[in-house]
């Protein structure tokens, strides 16, 4: 479903995106070329700052926002995904917030008021939250990722998991192809 805000901000959605009729996005969202956004994801972009501003959330071309991902933002600040980044099942980014090219965030994890530079790997149910983390880390399953974290105890993504990334991100660009196909028919 696509919807205005209440200000009236309309999202707007390239035309060889793929938009599940399920999915809800309202308000001021920009969703580039050849995105797949999945049944029931929600992205909002509604709330205004105290003088009545919204930055956009940007969905970058060739990326993947899959089944019940939610995209939200706090006092209308920006929220930018990346091209080529997935952004899997269950997963709550929050702005602000800024997440680079060939991102891999993984089932229910949780960013918030956070940047994600490029090519870096969040796991499955991790949390990162007000920090920055540098290009190429990786973030284990279940780990939490605060200010307070000493980054040099994370790894740097390793040669698999930027294949499984990447392998991600081509399978749901296949998926925009053949939904977008098929989307007429019953």
């Amino acid at each position: 479903m696509i919807r205005k805000n209440p200000r009236g901000d309309l999202p707007q959605v390239h035309p060889d995106a793929f938009v599940d009729p399920t999915a809800i996005l309202c308000g001021l969202v920009i969703v580039e070329a050849n995105v797949f956004i999945g049944p029931y994801a929600v992205i909002r972009a509604d709330e205004m700052d105290g003088d009545g501003h919204i930055d956009p959330i940007v969905i970058g071309a060739h990326s993947n926002i899959q089944d019940g991902v939610v995209i939200h933002s706090k006092s209308g600040a920006r929220v930018t995904i990346g091209q080529h980044t997935s952004i899997a099942h269950r997963a709550i980014v929050h702005g602000p917030c800024t997440v680079g090219n060939g991102v891999f965030i993984g089932f229910n994890s949780v960013l918030f008021n956070c940047t994600v530079e490029d090519r870096c790997v969040v796991r499955h149910n991790a949390v990162v939250d007000g920090c920055h983390l540098p290009p190429g880390f990786y973030v284990r399953s279940t780990a939490q990722i605060g200010k307070s974290t000493d980054l040099t105890s994370l790894p740097q993504v390793s040669v698999s998991a930027s294949e499984f990334s990447e392998d991600v991100a081509r399978t749901n660009n296949d998926l925009v192809r053949g939904y977008k196909l098929i989307q007429n028919e019953f």
